[in-house]
């Protein structure tokens, strides 16, 4: 299974959007997937469902620090790299989606229950949400 297939089979096994990608990708990069998966559960939803930065993408700059972020070395010019990389990263997925914020992808705000409802009743989750970890995949994929 490839990791945009284990991404997804995660996304539809009740991990959120966060959990499917740094649980998917973090162990490669010296993160053990239990606790992967337990520090990205407050991000999906975009932040705890506030609608702000799509949980998948904050995964995804978590999943770029970890392979080339700035350690306790305190390399910064490591620290500039991750940074590019990660609007490399954001331009890319806004490019394809047309924003970075969970509120505006989803066109809805699921931290009502007005919101809830709309995204139950309008699947979402497989119209929406599916095809922005699929996209967060493809391009990690590219940049990793």
């Amino acid at each position: 299974m490839s990791r945009i297939e284990e991404a997804v089979a995660s996304f539809k096994g009740n991990f959120n959007c966060a959990q499917s990608i740094l649980g998917t990708y973090g162990i490669e990069y010296g993160i053990n997937r239990d606790t992967a998966l337990k520090l990205a559960t407050g991000f999906g939803g975009g932040m705890a469902r506030y609608g702000r930065t799509c949980g998948a993408v904050s995964a995804a700059f978590m999943i770029i620090g970890l392979k080339y972020g700035m350690g306790i070395k305190g390399n910064t010019e490591l620290k500039e790299n991750t940074y590019q990389l990660i609007r490399e990263f954001s331009d890319r997925f806004q490019k394809i989606n047309g924003s970075v914020i969970c509120k505006e992808l989803l066109e809805c705000d699921i931290n009502t229950p007005e919101g809830k409802n709309y995204y139950a009743q309008n699947n979402l989750f497989d119209k929406k949400c599916l095809q922005y970890v699929i996209s967060v995949a493809e391009i990690l994929e590219k940049i990793l």
